[in-house]
Order: C-alpha cells, then sequence, then structure tokens
C-alpha cells in the first residue's frame, strides 16, 4: 500500500456483502450466520438508534465498519452510545482507519446528545486507550440461546 485512501461514510444496502466478510474475520467463537446478518443489516436502515458506517478505499472497496447504537440512561442524565462491533480488514490495520471509524460513531452520538460512548474489548484495550477511553468496568454477559 503506497498511499492510504478511504473515507468513512454511512453503510448502504449494497455494502452488505462487503461487510459480512469483514465480520467473518471476528475471532472463531463468534460465528456469522448469513441468514441473521442479512435481517439484521436490512433492519438496520429502519432502526432508531442505531448507525452502520463503513471505510471505503478510493476504489470503491469496503475495508471497514462499526456498528453503534445510542439508547436512554437514567445514570448519565442522557442518552449513551454504546459500539457493537468495529473491523478493520488485517492488512488497513494501523493506518488510523480504526480511529476513523470510531471518531464517525462519536461525532454521531454527539449529534444524539449522548453522554458518553462506551464499549467491551478483550483484544484491542491499547487502542481504545490511545483513544482517550478509560477502562472503567468489567463487562458481563449471559447467553439467553
Amino acid at each position: 500500500m503506497s498511499e492510504i485512501t478511504y473515507v468513512v461514510r454511512r453503510a448502504r444496502v449494497d455494502d452488505a456483502e462487503e461487510v459480512f466478510s469483514l465480520v467473518k474475520n471476528f475471532p472463531p467463537e463468534a460465528i456469522a450466520d448469513r441468514q441473521i446478518f442479512q435481517a439484521t443489516f436490512a433492519a438496520l436502515d429502519e432502526t432508531a438508534g442505531s448507525a452502520l458506517f463503513v471505510a471505503e478505499s478510493g476504489s470503491g472497496t469496503v475495508l471497514g465498519y462499526i456498528l453503534v447504537s445510542c439508547h436512554p440512561s437514567f445514570l448519565a442524565n442522557a442518552p449513551v452510545a454504546w459500539v457493537e462491533e468495529v473491523m478493520v480488514a488485517h492488512e488497513w490495520r494501523r493506518t488510523g482507519m480504526g480511529e476513523a471509524l470510531m471518531t464517525a460513531a462519536e461525532d454521531w452520538a454527539n449529534r444524539l446528545g449522548a453522554a458518553y460512548v462506551a464499549l467491551a474489548s478483550r483484544r484491542s484495550a491499547p487502542f481504545y486507550l490511545a483513544l482517550g477511553y478509560e477502562d472503567t468496568a468489567a463487562f458481563f454477559k449471559k447467553e439467553l440461546r
């Protein structure tokens, strides 16, 4: 890669195939189901409080994405945003693309009046700390299905 050129924009319907290719890059314990992905991707356009941004190369290829949601909160005295997923194609990591995707999500959340943006990450703590995020809590989940 001699020149790093990309733009971050809201995802479009025709980005689904390339976004799904990136979803499949998550660790092995995250198994991407094509049918569920398609339904979720289609619903994002209609779902209030969620946004999907992609990083697109100069040639039009989707190289990364971020899925973020914003919901009401009592404790924050304002809505809060939650980054659900961030993925950048392996060969495009460490180019500033992840930071650009995070900035797009933060700007979006700020426009919605969010008090803060939060996320859970097991493997990328140094990246988020470098962006000014704080390690503030443990993340817990309970499988329902």
